[in-house]
C-alpha cells in the first residue's frame, strides 16, 4: 500500500482538478505544480508549491522547460527499497514524489481544425508531459499516476477507503493506461507529420504506428460468438438519430453505403446488404432514385442499409418504408419524414454529417501482420477512356458505361454490373468466376422483369477469355467497359466486334477483396 504523502500536478485539461487537488489536500498531501495549474490551484486558496522552488531552476523557454530536472526525475524514478537510491536521494536532499497527475498538451484537438498551420501544431507537442507520466508508470511500484481526468473520482473513492493510500492494483492499472496513452499521442504526431512531409513519396514508412481510442463496446462481432469494439473518430461522420445500437455488420455495410454514394452529384440512392450493392440509382429526386435502386433487387434490399446523398423528404420516407431496412442513412432527414421513420423501433437512422474522407490507407490482417495501401480513390472521367471495338459507343451508352464503372468499384470481386445510365439492372458479385458473376447478375436482372436489352456491363477486372463477354451479349448488352490488359485480349475484342459490340478499356482495374 502507497500512503500518498507528496503530488505533482500539472494538467492542460483543468477539469475536475481542483476537486481532486482539495481532496488531497484533506489528507495533507504537500502538491508540486507549474504553470496554468499553480495559478488555478493558488486561486482556490490550496497550497501549492511551483516546482521551480522545489528544483531551485526557473521556468524558462517560454515554459518550454519546466520540468526537466533531477530533483524531480530522482523523485519519481527512486526505487525506496533500494538503500542506494535512499542514500542518493537523501545526498541530494531530494524526497520522493507518490502521486503524479498530468494529462498532455491538446495536439490531437489542435489538429483536428482546418488547415492548421504547422508551426502551431508543433507547439503543441508535450515534451515533459510524457516524460513524467512514463517515469511515474514505470516506478508504479512507489509512485502512483493518472492521466485521465475520468478517473479522478475513482482515486477519492480509494483514498477515502484506504486512508490517504493507493493500493498496487490500482498503481498497476493506472500505469498501464499510462502507456497505452502516450504509445496513442505519439502516433497521433507520427501520422500528422507523415501527413504534412513535403516530400512523401508512393512508398510507405519502415514502421507503422496504429492507434485508435475506443468509442464503445459492440455486442458483438461479425457472429455472436466473437467480441467486438469500434476505436476512432467513427460517430464523427455518422450520428445515430434513432434505434438500436450500431452492430459490427451494420458499421461494415454503412461504411461501404457512404463510400459508394460519394461517387455521384446527382440525387442517388443506394441500397447494401454485406457490403456489395444491390441496386443504385439516380433522379430528379431522391423518391425516384430509390425507386430505381430497389427494382434492381428488391428480394436481397430486405434487411438491408439504404443511403441517400440528398436530406430524405416525405415522400421519399414513405416509399422507403413499404421494405424493411436495418438503416437508412442521409445528410438530412425532414421533421415530418424522421417522425415519420422513428416509428419503427427496430430501424437505425443515420445523419451522414462529414463527407467520406478521401486519401485514407486501407489496413487489413494477416497472418503476423497487417497490409497496408492507398485507397481505391481513382476513377475514370469521360475523354479518359480509350474505345478498341470498331463500333463507338453512342453517348447514351457511354453515360451509361461510366455510371456501371463507378459502381462497379464497389462491389466484391470478380465484379459484373449491368446498368443504364441511371441505375443498376443486375449485379454479380463475389464469384470465383467472372463468367458465373455474369450470369448471376444477367439472373437476378430476369427474376427482377428488367430487360437487359440494350444494358451496357461494367467489369471490375479484365475478362481473361471472350466467354465473360459473351455471356454478357447473350443476356443483351451492347457496350462493355473493363480494364483489358489480358493476354487475349485480341480475342475478346475480336469477339466484341463479330456481335457489334462497343468495348471501352479503362486501363484500370478495382479488385475489392
Amino acid at each position: 500500500m502507497l500512503h500518498i504523502k507528496r503530488a505533482l500536478i500539472s494538467v492542460s485539461n483543468k477539469e475536475g482538478i481542483v476537486e481532486l487537488a482539495t481532496e488531497l489536500q484533506r489528507y495533507g498531501v504537500e502538491i508540486i505544480s507549474t504553470g496554468g495549474t499553480y495559478n488555478l490551484l493558488s486561486q482556490h486558496n490550496i497550497p501549492v508549491k511551483q516546482v521551480s522552488e522545489v528544483t531551485g531552476f526557473p521556468e524558462i523557454l517560454d515554459g518550454r522547460v519546466k520540468t526537466l530536472h533531477p530533483t524531480i526525475y530522482a523523485g519519481l524514478l527512486a526505487v525506496r527499497d533500494n538503500p542506494l537510491h535512499r542514500k542518493q536521494l537523501d545526498e541530494l536532499h531530494t524526497q520522493p514524489i507518490d502521486l503524479v497527475v498530468v494529462n498532455l498538451y491538446p495536439f490531437e484537438k489542435t489538429i483536428s481544425q482546418e488547415n492548421v498551420p504547422l508551426p502551431e501544431a508543433i507547439e503543441q507537442i508535450d515534451i515533459g508531459g510524457p516524460t513524467m507520466l512514463r517515469a511515474a508508470a514505470k516506478n508504479y511500484l512507489f509512485t502512483a499516476v493518472v492521466v485521465n481526468p475520468q478517473r479522478y473520482g475513482m482515486l477519492i473513492n480509494e483514498l477515502h477507503e484506504r486512508n490517504g493510500a493507493v493500493s498496487e492494483e490500482t498503481r498497476f492499472a493506472l500505469a498501464q493506461e499510462v502507456f497505452q496513452h502516450t504509445a496513442h499521442y505519439d502516433a497521433v504526431i507520427a501520422r500528422f507529420l507523415s501527413e504534412r512531409n513535403q516530400n512523401h513519396s508512393e512508398t510507405f514508412s519502415d514502421t507503422v504506428t496504429v492507434s485508435f481510442k475506443k468509442a464503445f463496446d459492440l455486442r458483438y462481432g461479425e457472429n455472436p460468438h466473437q467480441h467486438s469494439a469500434l476505436y476512432g473518430n467513427f460517430e464523427e461522420y455518422l450520428k445515430k438519430l434513432h434505434g438500436k445500437e450500431l452492430s459490427f455488420n451494420n458499421i461494415l455495410d454503412a461504411t461501404a453505403a457512404v463510400r459508394l454514394i460519394a461517387e455521384f452529384d446527382e440525387p442517388t440512392v443506394a441500397i447494401m446488404k454485406h457490403t456489395n450493392p444491390c441496386g443504385l440509382g439516380c433522379g430528379n429526386s431522391l423518391d425516384e432514385a430509390y425507386t430505381k435502386a430497389l427494382a434492381t433487387d428488391s428480394t436481397s434490399a430486405f434487411g438491408g442499409i439504404i443511403a441517400a446523398n440528398r436530406p430524405i423528404e416525405m415522400k421519399a420516407a414513405q416509399k422507403m418504408d413499404e421494405i424493411f431496412a436495418e438503416i437508412i442513412i442521409a445528410p438530412e432527414f425532414s421533421k415530418e419524414a424522421l417522425e415519420f421513420l422513428m416509428k419503427k423501433k427496430n430501424r437505425r437512422l443515420l445523419v451522414q454529417t462529414k463527407a467520406a474522407p478521401v486519401n485514407e490507407t486501407d489496413l487489413r490482417s494477416v497472418l503476423g501482420g497487417i497490409l497496408l495501401q492507398n485507397a481505391d480513390d481513382k476513377i475514370i472521367s469521360e475523354g479518359q477512356e480509350r474505345v478498341v471495338t470498331n463500333r463507338q459507343p453512342t453517348d447514351e451508352e457511354r453515360r451509361a458505361l461510366l455510371f456501371a464503372w463507378k459502381v462497379a468499384k464497389h462491389v466484391k470481386s470478380n465484379a459484373i454490373v449491368y446498368a443504364a445510365h441511371d441505375r443498376t439492372l443486375g449485379i454479380g458479385a463475389g464469384q470465383m468466376s467472372r463468367v458465373d458473376s455474369s450470369r448471376i447478375a444477367a439472373e437476378k436482372a430476369h427474376n427482377a422483369g428488367l430487360s437487359l436489352a440494350g444494358s451496357v456491363v461494367a467489369s471490375d477486372a479484365y475478362f481473361p477469355f471472350a466467354d465473360g463477354l459473351l455471356e454478357a451479349v447473350r443476356a443483351g448488352a451492347t457496350a462493355v467497359i473493363e480494364p483489358g490488359g489480358s493476354v487475349r485480349d485480341e480475342e475478346v475484342i475480336n469477339a466484341a466486334n463479330e456481335n457489334n459490340i462497343a468495348m471501352i478499356f479503362t486501363g484500370m482495374r478495382h479488385f475489392r477483396h
